[in-house]
Protein backbone atom coordinates (compact mmCIF):
# COMPACT_ATOMS: atom_id res chain seq x y z
CA UNK A 1 0.00 0.00 0.00
CA UNK A 2 1.83 3.20 -0.91
CA UNK A 3 1.98 6.15 1.40
CA UNK A 4 2.05 9.17 -0.90
CA UNK A 5 -1.38 9.86 -0.86
CA UNK A 6 -1.57 9.66 2.96
CA UNK A 7 1.47 12.06 2.67
CA UNK A 8 -0.15 14.48 0.55
CA UNK A 9 -3.10 14.65 2.27
CA UNK A 10 -0.76 15.39 5.66
CA UNK A 11 1.25 17.98 3.76
CA UNK A 12 -2.27 19.80 2.63
CA UNK A 13 -3.78 19.55 6.18
CA UNK A 14 -0.17 21.38 7.44
CA UNK A 15 -0.63 23.96 4.78
CA UNK A 16 -4.20 24.74 5.54
CA UNK A 17 -3.60 24.85 9.59
CA UNK A 18 -0.06 27.23 8.78
CA UNK A 19 -2.97 28.90 6.64
CA UNK A 20 -5.55 29.48 9.14
CA UNK A 21 -2.91 30.14 11.90
CA UNK A 22 -1.84 33.33 10.16
CA UNK A 23 -5.59 34.54 8.84
CA UNK A 24 -6.20 33.86 12.95
CA UNK A 25 -3.04 36.14 13.54
CA UNK A 26 -3.94 39.12 11.54
CA UNK A 27 -7.59 38.77 12.37
CA UNK A 28 -6.53 39.47 16.10
CA UNK A 29 -4.09 41.85 15.13
CA UNK A 30 -6.81 43.77 13.44
CA UNK A 31 -9.33 42.97 16.23
CA UNK A 32 -6.47 44.87 18.59
CA UNK A 33 -6.07 47.68 16.95
CA UNK A 34 -9.76 47.89 16.28
CA UNK A 35 -10.18 47.84 20.04
CA UNK A 36 -7.28 50.27 20.85
CA UNK A 37 -8.45 52.75 18.00
CA UNK A 38 -11.88 52.97 19.80
CA UNK A 39 -10.18 53.72 23.71
CA UNK A 40 -8.14 56.45 21.88
CA UNK A 41 -11.09 57.62 20.42
CA UNK A 42 -13.48 57.22 23.68
CA UNK A 43 -12.75 60.49 25.39
CA UNK A 44 -12.18 60.71 29.37
CA UNK A 45 -15.65 60.91 31.49
CA UNK A 46 -15.76 65.03 32.25
CA UNK A 47 -14.67 66.39 35.52
CA UNK A 48 -17.55 68.07 36.18
CA UNK A 49 -19.40 65.46 37.30
CA UNK A 50 -21.53 64.13 39.94
CA UNK A 51 -19.37 61.47 41.43
CA UNK A 52 -21.63 58.90 43.85
CA UNK A 53 -19.91 60.17 46.80
CA UNK A 54 -21.40 63.34 46.47
CA UNK A 55 -24.38 62.06 45.00
CA UNK A 56 -24.98 60.46 48.58
CA UNK A 57 -24.15 63.26 50.09
CA UNK A 58 -26.83 65.29 48.74
CA UNK A 59 -29.68 62.62 48.61
CA UNK A 60 -29.12 62.20 52.37
CA UNK A 61 -29.59 65.89 52.52
CA UNK A 62 -32.70 66.04 50.52
CA UNK A 63 -34.23 63.02 52.53
CA UNK A 64 -33.60 64.61 56.16
CA UNK A 65 -35.04 68.29 54.84
CA UNK A 66 -38.46 65.84 53.61
CA UNK A 67 -38.13 64.51 56.72
CA UNK A 68 -38.30 67.30 58.39
CA UNK A 69 -40.62 69.25 55.83
CA UNK A 70 -38.23 72.30 55.57
CA UNK A 71 -37.90 74.61 52.47
CA UNK A 72 -34.74 72.79 50.17
CA UNK A 73 -34.67 74.07 46.55
CA UNK A 74 -31.92 73.20 44.21
CA UNK A 75 -31.44 73.67 40.64
CA UNK A 76 -29.00 73.72 37.57
CA UNK A 77 -26.60 76.49 37.04
CA UNK A 78 -25.75 77.83 33.91
CA UNK A 79 -22.43 76.15 32.79
CA UNK A 80 -20.85 79.76 31.31
CA UNK A 81 -21.35 80.71 34.75
CA UNK A 82 -19.71 78.03 36.37
CA UNK A 83 -16.61 78.08 34.10
CA UNK A 84 -16.09 81.52 34.71
CA UNK A 85 -15.86 80.91 38.64
CA UNK A 86 -13.67 78.08 37.67
CA UNK A 87 -11.24 81.10 36.16
CA UNK A 88 -11.61 83.77 38.64
CA UNK A 89 -11.85 81.41 41.69
CA UNK A 90 -10.52 78.32 41.06
CA UNK A 91 -13.68 76.38 42.58
CA UNK A 92 -12.76 72.78 42.60
CA UNK A 93 -14.16 69.86 40.01
CA UNK A 94 -16.86 68.20 41.99
CA UNK A 95 -18.04 71.39 43.98
CA UNK A 96 -18.35 72.95 39.71
CA UNK A 97 -20.28 69.39 39.50
CA UNK A 98 -22.59 70.68 42.24
CA UNK A 99 -23.35 73.72 41.33
CA UNK A 100 -23.96 72.31 37.73
CA UNK A 101 -26.60 69.38 39.29
CA UNK A 102 -27.66 70.89 42.69
CA UNK A 103 -26.88 74.22 42.84
CA UNK A 104 -28.39 75.68 45.94
CA UNK A 105 -31.80 78.24 45.63
CA UNK A 106 -32.76 78.10 49.29
CA UNK A 107 -30.90 75.76 51.26
CA UNK A 108 -30.53 76.26 55.17
CA UNK A 109 -29.63 73.57 57.03
CA UNK A 110 -31.06 73.73 60.89
CA UNK A 111 -30.19 71.90 64.29
CA UNK A 112 -30.05 73.43 67.71
CA UNK A 113 -26.07 74.15 67.67
CA UNK A 114 -25.92 75.86 64.45
CA UNK A 115 -27.88 77.36 60.75
CA UNK A 116 -25.95 77.31 57.21
CA UNK A 117 -26.62 78.68 54.40
CA UNK A 118 -25.33 77.13 51.23
CA UNK A 119 -24.47 80.12 48.27
CA UNK A 120 -25.83 79.50 44.82
CA UNK A 121 -23.30 79.83 41.89
CA UNK A 122 -24.88 83.97 41.50
CA UNK A 123 -23.78 84.64 45.04
CA UNK A 124 -20.51 83.25 45.39
CA UNK A 125 -18.40 86.23 43.39
CA UNK A 126 -20.60 88.64 45.94
CA UNK A 127 -19.60 86.75 48.44
CA UNK A 128 -16.06 86.93 48.50
CA UNK A 129 -15.73 90.92 48.37
CA UNK A 130 -13.86 92.40 51.16
CA UNK A 131 -12.58 88.24 51.45
CA UNK A 132 -11.01 86.90 48.37
CA UNK A 133 -11.80 89.45 46.47
CA UNK A 134 -11.26 93.73 46.52
CA UNK A 135 -14.29 96.00 46.18
CA UNK A 136 -13.88 95.85 42.71
CA UNK A 137 -13.94 91.88 42.17
CA UNK A 138 -10.20 91.89 41.75
CA UNK A 139 -7.85 89.05 43.57
CA UNK A 140 -6.86 90.86 46.96
CA UNK A 141 -3.58 90.37 47.92
CA UNK A 142 -2.85 88.74 50.72
CA UNK A 143 -3.42 90.64 54.88
CA UNK A 144 -0.71 89.17 56.52
CA UNK A 145 -2.41 91.29 59.37
CA UNK A 146 -6.28 90.03 59.48
CA UNK A 147 -5.28 86.03 58.10
CA UNK A 148 -7.40 85.89 55.74
CA UNK A 149 -6.24 83.59 52.30
CA UNK A 150 -7.01 84.43 49.00
CA UNK A 151 -7.38 80.26 48.74
CA UNK A 152 -10.49 80.52 50.94
CA UNK A 153 -13.29 80.65 48.67
CA UNK A 154 -16.62 80.97 51.11
CA UNK A 155 -19.59 78.48 50.12
CA UNK A 156 -22.05 79.56 53.48
CA UNK A 157 -22.79 80.67 55.91
CA UNK A 158 -23.75 80.87 59.39
CA UNK A 159 -26.83 82.21 59.97
CA UNK A 160 -26.75 82.20 63.75
CA UNK A 161 -23.26 84.16 64.12
CA UNK A 162 -22.26 85.16 60.80
CA UNK A 163 -19.32 83.02 60.87
CA UNK A 164 -18.56 82.32 56.95
CA UNK A 165 -18.13 78.10 55.77
CA UNK A 166 -14.94 77.91 52.76
CA UNK A 167 -12.87 75.91 50.79
CA UNK A 168 -9.58 75.77 50.83
CA UNK A 169 -9.13 75.71 46.93
CA UNK A 170 -5.16 75.67 47.66
CA UNK A 171 -5.21 71.99 49.10
CA UNK A 172 -7.07 69.84 46.46
CA UNK A 173 -7.48 66.18 46.80
CA UNK A 174 -7.10 63.22 44.44
CA UNK A 175 -11.14 63.32 44.18
CA UNK A 176 -11.08 67.10 42.69
CA UNK A 177 -12.76 68.45 46.12
CA UNK A 178 -11.03 70.36 48.83
CA UNK A 179 -11.31 70.45 52.60
CA UNK A 180 -14.05 72.69 54.05
CA UNK A 181 -13.42 75.57 57.54
CA UNK A 182 -15.21 77.75 59.18
CA UNK A 183 -13.38 80.98 61.37
CA UNK A 184 -15.07 83.22 63.82
CA UNK A 185 -16.46 86.41 63.00
CA UNK A 186 -15.93 89.58 65.22
CA UNK A 187 -12.19 88.43 65.99
CA UNK A 188 -9.00 90.77 64.59
CA UNK A 189 -8.07 87.21 62.72
CA UNK A 190 -9.67 84.85 60.74
CA UNK A 191 -8.12 81.27 62.60
CA UNK A 192 -9.81 78.47 60.65
CA UNK A 193 -10.57 75.72 62.17
CA UNK A 194 -11.56 72.88 59.85
CA UNK A 195 -15.56 71.43 59.07
CA UNK A 196 -14.97 68.26 56.79
CA UNK A 197 -11.84 67.18 54.77
CA UNK A 198 -14.05 67.58 51.64
CA UNK A 199 -16.98 69.56 50.57
CA UNK A 200 -18.97 65.91 50.35
CA UNK A 201 -18.16 65.04 53.59
CA UNK A 202 -19.18 68.55 54.76
CA UNK A 203 -22.63 68.03 53.12
CA UNK A 204 -23.19 64.52 54.85
CA UNK A 205 -21.88 66.30 58.52
CA UNK A 206 -24.56 69.29 57.78
CA UNK A 207 -27.33 66.27 57.01
CA UNK A 208 -26.25 64.14 60.08
CA UNK A 209 -26.53 67.17 62.06
CA UNK A 210 -30.14 67.48 61.39
CA UNK A 211 -30.93 63.71 61.86
CA UNK A 212 -30.12 64.25 65.37
CA UNK A 213 -32.20 67.51 65.61
CA UNK A 214 -34.74 65.19 65.23
CA UNK A 215 -35.15 65.20 68.67
CA UNK A 216 -34.46 67.42 70.11
CA UNK A 217 -37.38 70.03 68.52
CA UNK A 218 -37.41 73.42 68.29
CA UNK A 219 -36.66 74.85 71.68
CA UNK A 220 -33.57 76.32 73.24
CA UNK A 221 -31.43 73.57 74.42
CA UNK A 222 -29.87 74.62 77.91
CA UNK A 223 -26.07 73.06 78.98
CA UNK A 224 -27.30 69.64 79.38
CA UNK A 225 -29.27 69.12 76.21
CA UNK A 226 -26.51 70.94 73.94
CA UNK A 227 -24.01 68.95 75.56
CA UNK A 228 -25.88 65.38 74.57
CA UNK A 229 -26.53 66.56 70.93
CA UNK A 230 -22.58 67.17 70.50
CA UNK A 231 -21.59 63.57 71.97
CA UNK A 232 -24.16 62.20 69.82
CA UNK A 233 -23.30 64.24 66.95
CA UNK A 234 -19.48 63.38 67.60
CA UNK A 235 -20.17 60.43 67.79
CA UNK A 236 -21.53 60.36 63.91
CA UNK A 237 -19.07 62.61 63.06
CA UNK A 238 -16.14 60.10 64.21
CA UNK A 239 -16.44 57.19 61.54
CA UNK A 240 -17.77 59.72 58.55
CA UNK A 241 -14.81 62.04 58.91
CA UNK A 242 -12.35 61.65 61.91
CA UNK A 243 -9.89 64.74 60.79
CA UNK A 244 -13.10 66.74 61.29
CA UNK A 245 -14.54 65.47 64.54
CA UNK A 246 -10.53 66.26 66.44
CA UNK A 247 -10.73 69.63 64.86
CA UNK A 248 -13.83 69.79 67.34
CA UNK A 249 -15.62 72.19 65.52
CA UNK A 250 -18.61 69.61 65.77
CA UNK A 251 -17.84 68.59 69.12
Amino acid sequence: MSLRPHLATASRARARGRQLASSSCRFGALLGQSFAARWRATPPPPEDTLDSDLAESLTALQAIFQRRKLRFELGRAEPALVDSLKKSLRVPPRYRAFLLEANPREVETVCPIERVKLFGAAELTEEQRGFALDAAGEPRAEQPQDGWRRSWIIVGRSTLLGDPYFLDVAKPDAEGDCPVYTAMSGRDRWDATLCASSFAQFLRILATTMEIAVGYGDAILDDDDERAFREALAARVKPLDPAALRAGHWS
